[in-house]
C-alpha cells in the first residue's frame, strides 16, 4: 500500500484511548444501542484525527492530505448509497441510517485535519474558534443527532461546549502539540503574557506561561458556562450524555488548577469523583 493511502497504525487499543480522552463513550448507564452509536462516532473522529496527526515515519503533509481525500471520497460513496469498504465507515453506516446523520459534520472533521496540514499557529482566539468549528463542534452536532435532538438552538449551544472542550484538550496537550510542531495557544495571548514559544518546550511552565494557561482556562470555563443551558433543552438520555461531556470539561479544568496551570510535565487528568460531582451539579441545575 502506498504512503498516500496507508492509514497510520494505532498503537493503543481504541477502547483504552476513548476512556483516556474527553469523549465519554463509556457512559455505561446509556442503553447499549446508544453506546454503540456514540462509539461508532468516536471511531470515526479518532480515525480522521489520526490520519491528520498520528506520527508515521516517512508520511508527509501531502501524503496525509491525499489520505484524507481518499477517505472523504468514501464518505461520499456512503451517502450516495454505494458500497464502502473501509471498516470505520462500515461500522458507522448503521448509525448513519438509524440516526439520520447528516454528512456535513462528518466532512467538516475531515476538513479540520486538512487545515492541520497547513496551519500550525493561530494569531488570535477568533482564528482558533473558527478552527474549532471544524474540529470540535461537529462532534457535538452528531451526538445530538444520535438522540434526535439537534435543533438549531441546541446545535448552537453545543458548539460553545465543544469549542471549550477542544480548548481544554489543547491546554492539556501543550507539550505534545509543540513537539509535533503545533501551537494552539493564540499568539496574541502569548504576547500579552510575555511568553516566548521556547517556553513551551521546557520541562515545567514558567510563571508567564502558567498565567497564560490560566487565562485560556478561564475563558474555556466561560464558554462551558455559556453552553450549559443546553442541558435544560434536552430530555431523556440526551441530557444524561451531554451532561457527561460538560462534566468532563469542568473536571479537567479543575485538574489544570490542581497542577498550578502547568501541563508541561504531562497532561493533567480529571479525577472520577470530580467528574461525578460536576455531572450531578449539571443535572441538578438543568432540572431546576
Amino acid at each position: 500500500m502506498s504512503s498516500a493511502t496507508r492509514a497510520p497504525a494505532a498503537p493503543v487499543p481504541l477502547e483504552a484511548r476513548a476512556r483516556a480522552e474527553n469523549f465519554p463513550v463509556a457512559l455505561r448507564i446509556l442503553p447499549r444501542a446508544t453506546r454503540g452509536h456514540l462509539f461508532a462516532l468516536y471511531r470515526y473522529a479518532r480515525f480522521v484525527d489520526d490520519l491528520g496527526d498520528e506520527p508515521v515515519v516517512g508520511v508527509t503533509a501531502a501524503d496525509r492530505t491525499a489520505m484524507l481525500d481518499v477517505f472523504e471520497a468514501e464518505v461520499h460513496r456512503l451517502y450516495d448509497g454505494r458500497p464502502v469498504q473501509h471498516p470505520v465507515l462500515c461500522a458507522l453506516a448503521p448509525t448513519v441510517d438509524a440516526c439520520r446523520l447528516p454528512a456535513g459534520p462528518l466532512l467538516r472533521l475531515i476538513e479540520a485535519n486538512r487545515v492541520d496540514q497547513v496551519v500550525t499557529r493561530y494569531a488570535t482566539v477568533e482564528e482558533l474558534v473558527r478552527y474549532c468549528s471544524l474540529s470540535a463542534d461537529p462532534v457535538g452536532e452528531l451526538v445530538l443527532h444520535v438522540f434526535d435532538q439537534a435543533g438549531p438552538a441546541q446545535v448552537q449551544l453545543s458548539g460553545r461546549i465543544c469549542t471549550a472542550l477542544q480548548v481544554v484538550e489543547h491546554l492539556q496537550d501543550i507539550a505534545e502539540d509543540h513537539r509535533r510542531g503545533r501551537v494552539y495557544l493564540p499568539a496574541a495571548d502569548l504576547d500579552r503574557f510575555g511568553v516566548p514559544e521556547t517556553d513551551l518546550a521546557a520541562a515545567t511552565a514558567s510563571g508567564a506561561l502558567r498565567a497564560a494557561v490560566r487565562f485560556e482556562a478561564d475563558r474555556a470555563k466561560a464558554w462551558l458556562d455559556a453552553g450549559a443551558p443546553l442541558l435544560a433543552t434536552l430530555h431523556g438520555w440526551a441530557r444524561v450524555a451531554v451532561g457527561g461531556y460538560l462534566a468532563g470539561g469542568y473536571a479537567t479544568l479543575r485538574a489544570l488548577e490542581r497542577c498550578g496551570y502547568d501541563p508541561l510535565p504531562g497532561p493533567p487528568r480529571p479525577r472520577r469523583r470530580d467528574i461525578a460531582a460536576s455531572w450531578l451539579a449539571a443535572m441538578a441545575r438543568s432540572i431546576g
